[in-house]
């Protein structure tokens, strides 16, 4: 059994930074909702932010629900947290909620807009209960919030 990463390791470990259906085409879909910030912006981000805390950062995008899992799992014993902007499958993957508990690591949910202000069915999160915080409405600012919450708390 491989042991998870620490903060003592070279630097202070990895994050994993996921995001998921259509968020590769931030900058272009729906940007008076979402922004101008395109995906490589958000990236970039994320890196600068995890790197001003001795963290480096793994960027994944996927549209598809299995490489989210995958993603997730290839986490346990490589990364010490997870931020997590899932998109839709927020609100419909069982599947994203189960890896994130198997992994036992902690996971920040980000949403670039206020899902509250938005349709009902977006309301709900099956990752939030197995979150240990939730971003929500800070725009692409929320990666660096999460990151931030992370370096503060492995």
């Amino acid at each position: 059994m491989t042991e998870a990463p620490t903060a003592n390791d070279a630097g202070r470990g990895t994050i994993l930074v996921l995001n998921g259906p259509n968020l590769n085409l931030l900058g272009t879909r729906e940007p008076e909702k979402y922004g101008t910030s395109t995906l490589a912006d958000v990236e970039h981000l994320a890196i600068t932010a995890a790197e001003a805390h001795g963290f480096t950062v793994d960027c994944v995008q996927s549209n598809h629900e299995g490489d989210l899992v995958d993603a997730i799992h290839g986490a346990r014993g490589t990364s010490v947290g997870i931020v997590i902007n899932a998109g839709a499958y927020t609100h419909t993957s069982v599947a994203l909620r189960d890896a994130i508990a198997a992994v036992e690591l902690p996971a920040v949910e980000v949403h670039i807009t206020n899902v509250h202000q938005r349709e009902e069915f977006r309301h709900h999160s099956y990752l939030s209960p197995v979150c240990k915080a939730i971003i929500i409405g800070a725009g692409v600012q929320g990666y660096k919030l999460a990151i931030d919450y992370l370096a503060s708390s492995v």
